[in-house]
């Protein structure tokens, strides 16, 4: 669970104000095999570790000082792509939920869950899955709550209704000031979403479904 297909192993940052629960989040994740390049106590610093280190996934506190934890998901999405968000919150506001997503996280753990929920968040989105704690999950008013975790974020969507347009990776990297390798990350991860084998075919799903117009 804490190797990744190559055979190393999966790296994690951990983003909060609180030691006491960065030490505890770091002894769970470590105990579990995963290794723990980072920890860092604010926003700035964190987006600094992210795109320094480049962890395969970091857990980010949403009310970190000086950069809150939604703007460091947000700006990470861009400038580290492949950096896998997992926000760690005392809120369990659901309407959270939707934020995180929209910035791009691919999970949303409550610091009152047992830290084995955060393992367990963790071990799904280095799979390659998405989390969302069990309580806010019930709490959305959706048919199926976890579905949610597969909507596009703002960035994906962005890309996706540049590339309905006809533009190639270096004219929307220029549209949307990021690079094009940074938006092919962005066009994998809404053909992963969508279910698509090409970004044609992305693109075709998603003006289907409505999510761009």
């Amino acid at each position: 669970m804490s190797f990744q297909p190559g055979g190393q192993r999966v790296t994690c940052l951990i983003a909060d104000d609180h030691p006491p629960l960065v030490d505890a989040a770091s002894h769970a994740l470590a105990e579990a095999g995963y290794e723990i390049v980072g920890r860092v106590y604010d926003g700035e610093s964190a987006l600094a570790a992210i795109e320094e280190l480049r962890p395969d996934i970091a857990i980010v506190d949403l009310g970190l000082p000086r950069l809150a934890g939604l703007e460091v998901a947000r700006r990470a999405g861009d400038s580290t792509p492949e950096t896998a968000i997992i926000l760690y919150t005392g809120s369990d506001e659901p309407t959270r939920v939707g934020e995180g997503i929209d910035a791009g996280a691919r999970g949303y753990v409550l610091k009152t869950a047992p830290v084995s929920e955060l393992v367990r968040a963790v071990e799904l989105v280095a799979a390659g899955g998405s989390y969302v704690d069990p309580t806010l999950a019930r709490a959305l008013a959706t048919p199926d709550a976890l579905s949610h975790v597969r909507t596009l974020t703002a960035r994906e969507r962005d890309v996706l209704r540049l590339l309905a347009e006809g533009g190639d990776y270096s004219v929307i990297g220029k549209r949307l000031f990021i690079s094009p390798e940074t938006v092919r990350v962005h066009a994998r991860r809404a053909m992963r979403k969508l279910e698509a084998e090409t970004r044609t075919q992305a693109v075709a799903i998603a003006l289907r479904r409505g999510i761009i117009i």
